[in-house]
């Protein structure tokens, strides 16, 4: 008997729902920081054993009150994720105060699928404060299980994957086993040079900023076969341009340098990367812009 499932992962910005994800799969998939709003696309990453496969769904943390249309873009990310789900994860942490979308809420209790609520952070929390956490949202909503557990310290991660396993329903394969995820090879890279204008750049700079790669190439060099790389840095004004060039253009070039060994370790090839920066103004409540960054179809 062979065992599948999609398994949805949702839940409020910055709970450690990608941290929890790239600790399940043991691969490093989506970009992690200790900002809000990190992940923007819904990401599909697929654990693959013989007896069974395991769809897990990184959604964009559910933003209450959206200020752009890329932002309610995110959201329609993260609603979608509650129609399609085998199994729902809903994840909070410690450190926020206990709060659902009340649309969020009502869909859940809905739900007939299996609901796992997992408590992050536990590593910085008391048994009281977790206590009270499973009380309160116990209350919300009649979860299947609920779990504490340190996605960053990797404490009792496992145990939510063999909980996942004993849920999942019999069927096949979706996605053939030697795949893990859904997404290209541009896409990552868009991810990882937009995680380095996150850990690099302060204040509103981060989310003004989209990635977009337009060449993704293998080429020869005089050192030997390597992939070369032009990507566009869309910002939304031109005091904002200024800000990632730098003096010099000292921030730009250091900004290159983290994201290209980034990409080399992540596609374990000698990369030329180049980025330019462009401004688009209001690119996040355009819709042409924002269907062709892939938030609307």
């Amino acid at each position: 008997m062979h065992k599948s499932g999609f398994v949805n992962i949702i839940g409020n910005p910055n709970v450690g729902k990608s941290t929890l994800l790239n600790a399940l799969i043991g691969e490093r998939l989506s970009i992690i920081t200790n900002k809000p709003q990190t992940t923007r696309h819904r990401i599909i990453a697929i654990i693959n054993e013989p007896k069974y496969q395991i769809i897990f769904s990184d959604t964009p943390g559910i933003i209450l009150k959206p200020h752009y249309k890329m932002q309610s873009a995110m959201n329609s990310f993260a609603f979608s994720a509650l129609e399609d789900a085998d199994i729902l994860i809903y994840m909070i942490d410690t450190l926020e105060d206990p709060q659902i979308d009340p649309k969020v809420l009502r869909s859940i209790t809905q739900l007939e699928t299996p609901k796992i609520l997992i408590i992050n952070k536990m590593d910085v929390s008391t048994q009281d404060q977790i206590e009270k956490l499973s009380s309160w949202w116990s209350d919300q909503v009649d979860f299947d299980h609920i779990c504490a557990i340190s996605a960053l310290e990797n404490v009792g991660v496992e145990g939510i994957q063999n909980l996942i396993v004993s849920h999942l329903p019999e069927g096949p394969a979706y996605y053939p086993k030697d795949q893990f995820t859904d997404k290209s090879e541009r896409f990552f890279v868009s991810e990882i040079i937009r995680e380095n204008i996150l850990n690099r750049y302060h204040q509103e700079i981060p989310y003004s900023c989209e990635v977009i790669v337009h060449t993704f190439k293998d080429r020869q060099s005089r050192s030997g076969p390597m992939i070369h790389i032009m990507a566009d840095i869309i910002v939304n004004r031109k005091t904002q341009k200024s800000i990632i060039i730098g003096k010099g253009a000292s921030a730009i070039r250091a900004l290159g340098t983290d994201s290209r060994k980034a990409i080399e370790t992540f596609i374990n090839k000698k990369v030329f990367l180049e980025l330019h920066v462009k401004v688009k103004e209001k690119w996040r409540d355009d819709d042409r812009s924002l269907k062709s960054y892939g938030y609307l179809h």
